[in-house]
């Protein structure tokens, strides 16, 4: 007897973008943030590090958001808009980015909604 997983088929893996892949009408996701601080903040042993040294640390975003579709690119820069608000340019320097599948991006911008009324 066979069976089949109707999760298994429809399952989609997300891409991680090189910067230079990043297209015009894309729908990615912030998949990671990078965050430079001073290592003379960080109080920590200065025979390990200089005072002039940067720290990095890479974080996943706490909050996950709707699918951001890709207005424009000007490398590093992309302006990126969700299907509700306002757009915003993310730094490609700082922000490590995700293709999602198109059908899934489409299918959760619909519905969280454009702010538009359904017709009846």
């Amino acid at each position: 007897m066979k069976t089949k997983s109707p999760t298994t088929d429809n399952a989609t893996l997300a891409k991680p973008l090189a910067p230079e892949d990043v297209r015009r009408g894309d729908y990615v996701a912030v998949l990671s943030e990078e965050y430079e601080y001073p290592a003379f903040a960080w109080l920590c042993d200065h025979s390990l590090t200089s005072r002039d040294e940067l720290i990095r640390i890479r974080l996943r975003p706490r909050e996950t958001e709707a699918p951001l579709r890709v207005v424009a690119a000007c490398l590093p820069f992309v302006y990126v808009k969700p299907p509700k608000g306002d757009g915003r340019t993310l730094d490609l320097r700082s922000v490590r980015l995700v293709r999602l599948d198109r059908g899934y991006a489409q299918r959760v911008c619909r519905a969280v909604g454009t702010g538009k009324k359904k017709r009846r």
